[in-house]
């Protein structure tokens, strides 16, 4: 049987440079190369599947209308499944039915005969339909739940005086240990930031965060909530006797393709038990692309323009999650030059970058935001990161950085660009400096994006609605907006992914008198819009009116008294 590769060829469908390409593709990014071909363009699924049809004259197989059943499931595991794009359709006494995308990848079908004694019979499928079925059927958290559930249903232990020997054994039970592994495999797969497990008194909640928004995805039983914490505090080298106080940890992983991720644990003792939230950090899920941050092109330029200065302060600003530090690493990408010594203090650190001096804030050890930038000043900086100004002690030496030659960028915590100014005075900055020490100022936030696959146009909308939310009297008539019915590929919420849109305030010489004037913010957001500054909400009502994003997540994420 000869390759798919070879195969394709000799069919003049596919040229040899070509699948040296797929190949190199397959290695860096794992998964069969189908998969890859498809990816990169070199061929249509449909066509492929048309010619090994006619190849190797095998059915073809809708899978849209099959439904596997759970013990056809377990036969395969869905590691295996994946990694060989094959899906366990039926099983007829010794004979399972295999749907697949190569037909010629023999060592993939001795795997699937020798895990699940079963002779093999091979069904063709498109590699697209095999990868949405297996998303579909094979809910790995739920799967490792019912063998839990299984085989503890006889169990019944007490939460209360459980000895650490217990605690250890119940941390390296197999159920246990593959409930934690898959509900991290699925957060990975269904892009979530976050697991929260939590315990209260009588249950046991696990919910992802997925584009901002948590979503519940199971209940274990309560009793299991010490085994489930003990697992994650083991991996994460944590003390699995200490459950009275704090402990952070990570854990770090490597996922198909050879990708690495990391796990940002944090342990909380509550009334009930230990909460546990793990934050995910995939490396290499973001590109730190100043370009690729979704900026307007005017802020996007007058932010470039910031960052270029020899000196000065950029302060980057919005709530927890609302993609701050995406953008600080994105300039520090943009300003990572040989000619250049950046450092960065960082609580903790997220995301390791080559070429830039990270430090991790320990203030257990007196190791501060302040502590650290002064070491930095004797270091002969150009650029410094600060991951957040706190207290005093902290902006005061960073925009004595500042106004001496150095670059600082860093965040605070505020709700629009305007107000960061009266933040600083009122963290005691003299009026003077904040003027002299600041090139610029950018607020953002995160909205969810409207899921392309199941996009509607909204029949109507009151009139008087829009116009209050902040659209204009003139464009009501010929306004199309848009939302998500939900679907499939968006688990029904009828949003996919985020984008970011932003307030961007540079200090010009009539905005750095109105600061030494110790203008309002009011006073100041005014004559910036007069300038030419987008607000938030303007800034989300124009991805509402582009269709990405609904009127929903704009006043979600933006405050009812942005002015627009």
């Amino acid at each position: 049987m000869s390759t798919i590769g070879g195969l394709l060829i000799k069919k003049s469908m596919l040229t040899a440079e070509q699948l040296v390409q797929a190949k190199n593709d397959q290695q860096q990014k794992g998964g069969p190369l189908v998969a890859s071909l498809i990816r990169l363009g070199l061929i249509r699924d449909e066509d492929l599947l048309m010619c090994l049809h006619q190849e190797y004259r095998l059915p073809i197989l809708d899978l849209q209308s099959i439904e596997p059943s759970p013990e056809v499931l377990r036969l395969i595991p869905s590691a295996l499944a994946q990694k060989h794009h094959v899906l366990p359709i039926s099983r007829n006494g010794s004979i399972l039915t295999l749907a697949v995308a190569d037909p010629s990848h023999l060592a993939a079908f001795n795997e699937v005969k020798f895990l699940s004694g079963c002779d093999v019979k091979v069904v063709l499928a498109q590699a697209g339909a095999i990868d949405k079925a297996i998303q579909k059927h094979y809910s790995q958290s739920a799967q490792a739940y019912e063998e839990v559930l299984a085989k503890l249903e006889a169990e019944k232990p007490s939460d209360s005086g459980i000895e650490i020997d217990e605690m250890q054994r119940a941390s390296e039970d197999a159920p246990v240990v593959r409930l934690v592994s898959t509900l991290m495999s699925d957060a990975i797969e269904k892009r979530a930031s976050d697991i929260h497990i939590e315990p209260y008194e009588d249950g046991l909640r696990v919910r992802f965060r997925i584009d901002g928004v948590l979503h519940e995805v199971m209940q274990p039983p309560v009793r299991l909530k010490a085994a489930i914490a003990s697992r994650i505090k083991v991996m994460a080298a944590l003390d699995i006797a200490e459950r009275r106080l704090p402990q952070d940890g990570v854990i770090k992983l490597k996922a198909s393709g050879n990708r690495e991720i990391n796990f940002r644990i944090s342990v909380l003792p509550t009334v009930f038990g230990e909460k546990v939230v793990l934050r995910v950090l995939a490396k290499g899920n973001l590109q730190y692309d100043l370009d690729k941050l979704g900026m307007e092109e005017p802020a996007l330029r007058t932010f470039k323009k910031a960052i270029a200065e020899p000196s000065g302060m950029v302060l980057v600003t919005g709530p927890t999650g609302s993609g701050k530090t995406t953008t600080l690493y994105s300039a520090l990408a943009a300003l990572n030059k040989e000619e250049r010594n950046i450092s960065s203090a960082e609580d903790p650190v997220e995301i390791y970058m080559r070429g830039i001096n990270q430090v991790k804030i320990s203030e257990d050890i007196g190791l501060t935001f302040a502590a650290v930038l002064r070491s930095f000043l004797r270091q002969d900086p150009d650029v410094l990161m600060v991951g957040e100004i706190r207290d005093f002690e902290t902006i005061e030496i960073a925009v004595k950085a500042a106004l001496t030659g150095h670059l600082v960028l860093s965040t605070l915590h505020t709700n629009d660009a305007p107000s960061t100014i009266g933040r600083m005075l009122n963290m005691g900055v003299d009026a003077f400096l904040v003027s002299s020490s600041l090139n610029l100022i950018v607020a953002q936030r995160l909205a969810r994006v409207i899921c392309p696959h199941c996009k509607v146009p909204i029949e109507e909308y009151p009139r008087e609605a829009l116009r209050d939310v902040g659209f204009r009297e003139d464009e009501l008539d010929t306004l199309t907006l848009y939302q998500g019915r939900g679907c499939e590929e968006c688990s029904n919420t009828g949003y996919q992914g985020r984008l970011a849109f932003y307030e961007v305030l540079p200090m010009t010489e009539e905005m750095r008198s109105l600061v030494i004037a110790h203008s309002t913010s009011d006073e100041i957001r005014r004559r910036a819009i007069s300038q030419g500054m987008v607000t938030l909400r303007e800034g989300g009502l124009q991805k509402a009116r582009e269709g990405q994003t609904t009127i929903e997540e704009v006043l979600r994420v933006t405050s009812s008294d942005t002015p627009t």
